[in-house]
């Protein structure tokens, strides 16, 4: 199958549910329709502007509200596993997401538990009595585990994320970014835990929900989409992703796509190549892109197909940013056409927007139907905040003007 850049541009927002932007009806069936879409949605804790979870939903779903995706985690209609990073995944999958892989894979986990079989013991037993536990319901003990910093980790902590990556315990509740964990005979329906799925359909279907989250991947993924699931190729020992990744493409839940201008191979799931083949006209919409939003995860296409040129700069010193510290992408119609850097203060009920960056060559007057447009996704984002008014930077005056909220 073969397609245009133009084509593949519109379709790549059209399946992500941007054409229009908050197209999707409100309330939890919306956020559940996203999720089924997607497969999974990447959560975390920063909320300077929102989550990134509730960023993502916040740009599909009409008058989107973060106590839904609550509800439907107190529910149990979805659940927290590692899908390339902590995600939250519809429950009905829960058993193609048996095998869990953690921040370092099941080897690791299985060796944490191994090793500190005392703590792990004492713990889930604990747990199993008295109900959902989290960390500070524990003494902190120290062992040969080590965190993201080298530095030795309180072993309960590792205890408590090997259970979840072996199947034993999963996230009964979180307050604020402090979790409890419970046993999961007690999170999720006896028939989901009943049901076994081999394993190489459970590698295949997490193949599989890398490219329902993007839309457009290429072989080797971006930026480690394809992290833990399989080596490359196949050993004696373990299937790899070439040839899970070929199952797919023969059994029809992939296709393979040449795009224009683009070296390589793509893939679209093969319910939606209809949709490749005549993608919708752009819509005069705009949307501010969360951070870790599927759609930016491949930072090449990004560049070739759309001229946008992403870097998460969250993790850099201050004075090595080129934009900000909590940026989100402003996509307009089919284009990237600038950068918005929004803060959350909750105390005080408001938005400030710190900074904009607008794309060479955009010109916001001049764009057919952008001031609207950005005005009305500047009006859906103040209630997603909790707030009532915004507030500009002193540079922003011009802005400020042209975006104006009142009657």
């Amino acid at each position: 199958m073969r397609t245009t850049a133009e084509a593949a541009r519109r379709f790549l927002l059209a399946r992500h549910l941007l054409t229009p932007a908050r197209s999707v009806p409100g309330g939890r069936d919306g956020v559940l329709e996203v999720l089924r879409r997607f497969g999974s949605i990447q959560f975390d804790p920063i909320a300077v502007a929102g989550r990134n979870h509730d960023l993502v939903l916040h740009a599909r779903v009409a008058d989107y509200d973060p106590a839904w995706c609550d509800q439907l985690y107190e529910r149990r209609e979805i659940f927290e596993a590692t899908n390339k990073a902590l995600s939250f995944i519809p429950a009905g999958e829960f058993p193609w997401f048996r095998l869990g892989f953690g921040r370092k894979g099941p080897r690791f986990h299985a060796q944490i538990l191994a090793e500190n079989a005392e703590v792990a013991e004492r713990v889930l037993g604990r747990i199993r009595a008295e109900g959902p536990l989290s960390t500070l319901d524990f003494e902190v003990e120290h062992g040969a585990a080590k965190d993201w910093f080298g530095m030795p980790e309180n072993v309960v902590r590792a205890v408590l994320e090997a259970y979840t990556v072996s199947g034993e315990i999963g996230l009964a509740r979180r307050e604020g970014n402090r979790r409890y964990y419970d046993v999961v005979e007690r999170l999720l329906p006896a028939e989901l835990l009943a049901r076994e799925v081999p394993v190489r359909e459970q590698l295949r279907h997490r193949m599989l929900s890398r490219y329902r989250a993007h839309g457009l991947l290429g072989a080797a993924g971006a930026g480690g989409t394809f992290d833990r699931i399989a080596p490359p190729r196949s050993t004696p020992e373990r299937v790899g992703r070439d040839t899970l990744r070929e199952e797919l493409v023969e059994s029809g839940a992939l296709v393979s796509v040449e795009v224009e201008g683009l070296r390589g191979r793509r893939f679209v799931l093969g319910e939606e190549s209809a949709l490749l083949q005549a993608p919708p006209e752009p819509v005069a919409s705009v949307a501010f892109i969360a951070p870790f939003d599927a759609l930016l995860w491949d930072t090449a296409l990004l560049s070739n197909l759309f001229d946008f040129h992403y870097v998460w700069e969250g993790f850099f010193k201050p004075e090595k940013r080129r934009w900000g510290y909590y940026v989100l992408p402003i996509c307009f119609g089919d284009r990237f056409v600038g950068r918005i850097e929004p803060r959350i203060d909750r105390d005080r009920a408001r938005v400030q927007v710190l900074d904009l960056w607008w794309e060479d060559g955009f010109a916001p007057r001049r764009a057919d139907g952008f001031v609207d447009a950005m005005r009305d996704a500047l009006r859906a984002y103040l209630p997603f905040a909790g707030a009532d008014r915004l507030e500009w930077a002193p540079h922003l005056a011009a802005e400020e003007r042209l975006f104006n909220l009142c009657p």
